[in-house]
């Protein structure tokens, strides 16, 4: 077995379960402290996101988990034993005293966190959104501590080991200072007029877009409009461009400079959405995805109302009536407004470093 303090990620299935974990393990990576591995999917965009970064990952089979019945839960019971027995095989390597599990949730968590239990080795885990998903919940029987990134999520777990850290976020949310955005070799500071930034997220949303689409005229007279489209539309959308409207499939590091420099954002309500948005103290428009489990993306969305008087839209009654009346509320002038304190990232890589 391992002696070195040794740090293990787990989470995946989705990128809103991958990024937190990563960005936490790339403030840990600055301080070379620690023998950093990760358990994943064999074939999932976790082991995708992890590549470019300096870490050993392990594969290992997954099973989904569902509220529902389903024939595909009798195939995936097997998978979630390939699973523990894979996970066992992994954690076994690594001394007791000195290793730590963290896990962000999704379904491969589960039998990586409770192998860890059965070995006797510390967990923690992260849950990002305010409704508790089913992984966590059945992950926070076994943890060690459970922190939230929502106070509202207190009542989801044990109190006992229960800690509000914040959602972990790019120290850049707490600056007040803009960087330059170079967006298609314009640079976006310096717009004359205000801007409108629209996402639906990396993968775009066609009800957004179609939104957009149908207010272009009005919409491009009133702002400069930066409209992250997502892959699977961006050509369609790039046939409109012009000195108004820029259409991007992806924003990538930009994004944060782009929420401050923002009038209004449009956007669904992820969880590191809605905290990064907050951390800037933007007040936004929300569109919440209305399949999202236990409509989790509106609650998301009610924190950044309670905060910021930002507006949500649900999609029942998302029309040009009521889109263009939120983007009346908010105005032409809506600056930062500072108000949430905690840096996510630096309490939670502070809890890890006191594990040890």
């Amino acid at each position: 077995m391992s002696s070195n303090k040794t740090l293990i990620f787990t989470g995946g299935g989705s990128g809103g379960h991958v990024m937190p974990g990563l960005t936490i393990l790339k403030k840990i990576n600055q301080k070379d402290e620690f023998d950093i591995h990760y358990i994943g999917g064999i074939a999932s965009i976790e082991r995708e996101l992890v590549s470019d970064y300096k870490l050993t990952y392990h594969p290992i089979h997954t099973g989904k988990l569902r509220r529902y019945i389903s024939v595909e839960n009798l195939k995936d019971i097997s998978r979630v034993f390939l699973g523990l027995y894979d996970s066992f095989k992994v954690l076994w390597k690594f001394n007791r005293k000195n290793t730590l599990v963290f896990s962000t949730g999704g379904f491969v968590s589960v039998p990586v966190v409770l192998a860890a239990k059965l070995q006797r080795k510390k967990v923690f885990i992260h849950e990002q959104t305010s409704r508790v998903g089913l992984a966590n919940k059945i992950c926070s029987i076994f943890a060690d501590r459970v922190f939230i990134s929502f106070e509202d999520s207190f009542k989801y777990f044990d109190e006992n080991k229960t800690y509000f850290s914040g959602y972990p976020l790019r120290e850049q949310c707490y600056s007040d200072e803009i960087g330059p955005v170079k967006i298609q070799g314009r640079l976006i500071n310096e717009s004359t007029k205000p801007i409108l930034f629209i996402t639906g997220g990396g993968n775009g949303s066609q009800l957004i877009n179609k939104l957009i689409e149908k207010n272009f005229q009005f919409l491009t007279e009133r702002y400069m409009v930066i409209h992250q489209t997502g892959k699977t539309f961006f050509n369609e959308y790039n046939k409109l461009k012009n000195e108004d409207y820029i259409p991007m499939a992806f924003i990538g590091q930009e994004m944060i400079d782009l929420f401050k420099l923002a009038t209004v954002t449009v956007s669904r309500s992820g969880a590191g959405t809605v905290c990064e948005l907050i951390a800037v103290g933007k007040k936004s428009i929300y569109v919440p995805l209305r399949i999202a489990q236990k409509n989790e993306q509106f609650f998301n969305a009610l924190e950044a109302h309670k905060k910021l008087g930002s507006i949500i839209i649900e999609e029942k009654e998302l029309s040009d009536k009521s889109f263009l009346a939120a983007l009346d509320e908010i105005g032409m002038d809506n600056p930062m407004t500072k108000i949430q304190k905690q840096n996510g990232l630096q309490f939670l890589v502070e809890e890890i470093e006191k594990a040890f």
